[in-house]
């Protein structure tokens, strides 16, 4: 077996348990933006909308870029396909969707307890795709499969 460390392109790992957990990580961190991303995708007018009604700008560029980063992103993460670019760009994008959408310090007093638990639910998803930026994909991902080659 090979350790992270003294793996040239980070693929290797120290056990196979190491290996599922990166792949269980990957598919429950993933699976969500998944989701999410190809549903704004379908419905790109009613997400350019509503960030529209929070205020950001050029939100008709904006939204369908932050949908498709979303939506491939999520997907490249649960492939373990570009892992650590995949989970720097969904960790990016959750920082920018988490800055517009749970503001909770700005939220009415009966809805900034939600927000604040949204924002605080973000930040642990961020913490998430760090330690994927961090690891890589491990063996069972499309990563390590191209490091065997």
């Amino acid at each position: 077996m090979t350790n992270y460390a003294t793996t040239p392109a980070g693929y290797g790992t120290a056990t196979t348990g190491q290996d599922a957990l990166l792949l269980a990580a990957r598919v429950l961190l993933g699976a969500i933006f998944v989701q999410s991303g190809f549903g704004k995708l379908m419905a790109l007018s009613g997400f350019i909308a509503g960030m529209e009604s929070q205020g950001v700008p050029m939100a008709t560029i904006v939204a369908p870029i932050g949908a498709l980063v979303e939506a491939f992103g999520g997907l490249a993460i649960v492939l373990g396909a570009w892992t650590r670019l995949a989970a720097l760009l969904v960790a990016v994008f959750t920082v920018a969707a988490t800055l517009i959408a749970h503001r909770y310090w700005e939220a009415a007093p009966d809805a900034a307890k939600m927000q604040q638990v949204q924002f605080m639910k973000n930040l642990a998803i961020i913490g998430g795709f760090l330690s994927l930026v961090a690891s890589g994909g491990g063996r069972f991902s499309v990563d390590g499969w191209l490091s065997r080659r």
